[in-house]
């Protein structure tokens, strides 16, 4: 047993009996490196990450592997979603460096923690390449051609250093720009973005629905629902249990990579309700109900907080959970086998054949066909649960149990969204719970912290833990109009810019000061498996401002989204696509005065519209800055629309509410 026995991650705790003498990020161990004479090897991965468990059965729990890490290395163990951070920095590192990145992360640095080679999976013995062929090759580089290797990690670090931003001048252009970069690697014939592997991408997504609302493009329209609909029907998406898996292996959606991860739920929850919000169909409306149907029933804790994410693996199998042959199918559903099986696709030699080393006569559920055609007295839904009942009895994949809030703010925000546009208060009392266990485990002396496991907080908040809770308080309060939601929203953004505006070049930084052990201060601009944590919060900002009327949080959050704009790979930076769309207007200010009760039943006209400039408010107890200029509360609940702190004449009528709003 290594030093990663008394850890909390349960990532780490998976290595806490490999033969490798793991350590985890410390001084204890740079000081060992130091003492020792030794160059540092840091590996970062996750639990739910299929590759990061090939190397650990190939190399980490291999013996000649272990002997030689410990031998000539230091070994340090990272989780990746625990220690987001770390992971960024040495991820830029090996994408500078390679050009490419992924998990498990392999960098091998110096004892000051300066990388100088970095890759991702690297194969187990026997073969080239393998770690066995590898480790000596380094050990020996380090001690013949040391100053080679300081020299090339200094120069890493040059070029890595954050240098001023440019500076533009926000203009739609920049959404043309960003739109054309979509468009031209979008995949009219599958749905989605580029080739394989081929991920979701729900921020593209949010980012094309803007773009058609603002231009009238119908093809960005076309983009968005064309990738909704063929990840809906593809195996990406779990058909007997719901929710998605991380991404696609092939173009087609039809063979996913098992892990489910909580991120994503939620953010394909809110790119299937705006999806739904813009052109009513209520197909995209049943895939967010069925989405947190599988948060409800995998992923909430009983404190009322979310778990992090599922395996790939169960019995040592990737995807061996969701796999399916034709045998299993007929004894789970009898004589309604028949018409299921041609529903997804399920074949007796297996309908994805070797691809990814899964046997033949295996199959990922699919929808194959339209559900009715010929299928007019087959109740799908009763041999979906049938099939779920069934699957239960295996073996389940791991679940990552610890609780993030970063990953929980993004699914408040989708949960506050549900509530309010389906109409269904059982989301929203989801989403205020698990922000009450948020207010109460991770906030301690007015500042957030990160994870949260068999009853213990731990580790500083960063960026994306207050920009991502902040936004999820910003749509609760949107979906209950209770105050102390925004209240909260207020109290979160001071001390996000506290810790980490800077006030040089604007932006946030990913880190407040104060870590000696972080080799730089890394902001980060695009978006990658989440929305940029600058993005969000410049989104934010401008959001807060409209419901406040505060002039400073406009500014501010037109600076920091100025500043990610400068640096920022427009194509890869939908977030920002979407904060500049709010920034550049114009905004709809609707306040609803009168009675609450008839004040929000009349909001709720608004429920079905696709708004994403405007924000709602109730004038009860002069919420907001406009609530506060009503002159009295009418008798009757009134509407008002609002833009650049002038407001329209009164509307008491539903119907004109909706004519006027267009």
């Amino acid at each position: 047993m290594n030093d990663l026995a008394g850890e909390v991650s349960p990532y780490l705790l998976q290595h806490a009996d490999d033969p490798v003498d793991w350590r985890p990020w410390g001084e204890e161990a740079f000081e060992k490196a130091r003492r020792e004479d030794k160059p540092i090897f840091l590996s970062i991965g996750y639990s739910a990450c299929h590759w990061c468990h090939v190397m650990a059965r190939e190399s980490f729990q291999n013996p000649d592997v272990a002997r030689l890490l410990n031998r000539e290395f230091v070994s340090i163990k990272v989780d990746r979603e625990e220690r987001p951070d770390i992971d960024g920095i040495y991820m830029s590192a090996c994408q500078e460096m390679t050009g490419r990145g992924g998990w498990p992360l392999s960098i091998f640095m110096t004892p000051d923690r300066k990388p100088f080679l970095a890759t991702t999976y690297i194969p187990g013995p026997p073969g080239r390449g393998s770690m066995l062929e590898l480790l000596p090759q380094i050990a020996e580089m380090w001690k013949e051609k040391r100053s080679d290797l300081y020299a090339y990690a200094e120069a890493l670090m040059a070029r890595m250093a954050e240098g001023p931003a440019d500076q533009v001048e926000m203009d739609l252009g920049m959404m043309h720009q960003a739109y054309g970069g979509l468009a031209r690697h979008f995949d009219w014939i599958h749905g989605g973005f580029g080739k394989a592997p081929k991920f979701p991408n729900p921020n593209n997504i949010l980012f094309l629905l803007r773009y058609w609302k603002r231009f009238g493009d119908d093809a960005a329209l076309d983009m968005a629902e064309t990738a909704l609909q063929a990840m809906r029907r593809g195996g990406i998406f779990d058909q007997v249990g719901f929710g998605f898996h991380r991404y696609s292996t092939d173009a087609e959606w039809s063979l996913p990579h098992f892990e489910k991860m909580l991120y994503d739920q939620a953010m394909l929850e809110i790119a299937y309700l705006e999806a739904y919000q813009a052109t009513g169909i209520d197909a995209y409306a049943r895939t967010a109900r069925e989405i947190l149907e599988y948060v409800k029933r995998e992923m909430t804790s009983p404190e009322g907080g979310f778990y992090s994410a599922e395996d790939a693996d169960s019995d040592g199998e990737e995807g061996a959970f969701y796999l399916w042959s034709r045998q299993e199918f007929e004894e789970a559903l009898g004589p309604q086998a028949k018409p299921m099986m041609r529903l997804y696709g399920i074949s007796r030699d297996g309908n994805v054949g070797s691809e990814g080393g899964i046997g033949r006569g295996r199959n990922v559920p699919r929808v194959a066909l339209d559900p009715k055609e010929g299928l007019e007295d087959f109740d799908q839904e009763d041999c979906r649960s049938i099939l779920l009942a069934a699957r239960d009895a295996r073996a389940h994949p791991f679940k990552d149990d610890k609780i993030l809030t970063d990953g929980n703010g993004l699914m408040i925000a989708a949960l506050a969204r549900a509530a309010w546009t389906l109409n269904d208060r059982s989301y929203g009392e989801a989403a205020e719970r698990a922000a009450e266990f948020l207010m109460r485990e991770m906030y301690k002396n007015g500042a957030l912290l990160h994870r949260y496991r068999l009853g213990v907080s731990g580790i500083e908040g960063k960026l994306d833990d207050y920009a991502f809770l902040i936004w999820g308080l910003i749509e609760l309060y949107l979906a209950t109009f209770k105050r102390e939601h925004l209240g909260m929203a207020l109290d979160l953004t001071s001390a996000m810019v506290d810790l980490f505006w800077d006030g040089l070049q604007g932006g946030f930084f990913f880190t407040a000061e104060g870590d000696e052990s972080l080799i730089i201060r890394e902001k980060v601009l695009s978006d990658s498996s989440t929305p940029s944590g600058n993005a969000v919060a410049a989104w934010n900002l401008l959001r807060l401002a409209k419901l406040t009327g505060r002039l400073d949080l406009e500014a501010l959050g037109r600076e920091a989204l100025q500043a990610s704009l400068g640096k920022a790979n427009l194509a890869a930076s939908a977030q920002a696509m979407i904060a500049l769309d709010f920034a550049m207007g114009p905004n709809e200010e609707i306040v609803i005065a009168g009675p609450r009760n008839e004040a929000i039943h009349m909001a709720g006209i608004l429920r079905s519209r696709y708004l994403p400039r405007s924000v709602v408010s109730l004038a009860d107890e002069g919420a907001t800055e406009i609530a506060k200029g009503i002159a009295h509360i009418p008798e009757e609940a009134t509407a008002y629309i609002c833009s650049n702190r002038t407001c329209q004449p009164p509307i008491t009528d539903r119907e004109e509410l909706l004519r006027r709003l267009g």
